[in-house]
């Protein structure tokens, strides 16, 4: 059975994508996509991939996910999705890179720095 693999990240999630060839069932952490996401805008966010390489019924696709919140973990999938689906088609690479859908988010959540309360903010100032 062939079976393709991508990683994706996400600030703090990490995300395991496993495509198998199916029927187009999702699921994340053993439990069916809708159970796992329930706004419609991650769902979507979670799927374009597939559907600009017009895959959404080809594969069976297996997560595992973990870290962040539930739009980070999303981000994490979508791009283990495109990196699983470039290795299943190398030929879909300039199509999926043109959508900007290879370029993995490297923004983070500052750190704190100490003697100020955040990672910018500071203390109120008083000369006297």
């Amino acid at each position: 059975m062939n079976q393709y693999y991508g990683t994706g990240r996400r600030k703090t999630s990490v995300a395991r994508v496993y495509l198998r060839p199916g029927d187009g069932n999702i699921t994340v952490n053993q439990l069916p996509l809708d159970e796992y996401f329930d706004r419609e805008s991650v769902k979507l966010v979670l799927r374009q991939p597939l559907v600009a390489a017009d895959a959404s019924d080809t594969y069976d696709i297996l997560v595992n996910v973990n870290g962040g919140g539930k739009s980070s973990q999303a981000g994490a999938i979508r791009l283990g999705i495109t990196r699983a689906l470039v290795e299943a088609n190398p030929s879909q690479r300039a199509m999926l890179k043109s959508h900007g859908m290879l370029t993995r988010d490297a923004r983070k959540v500052e750190r704190k720095k100490y003697g100020q309360p955040g990672a910018r903010k500071k203390f109120q100032f008083s000369k006297r």
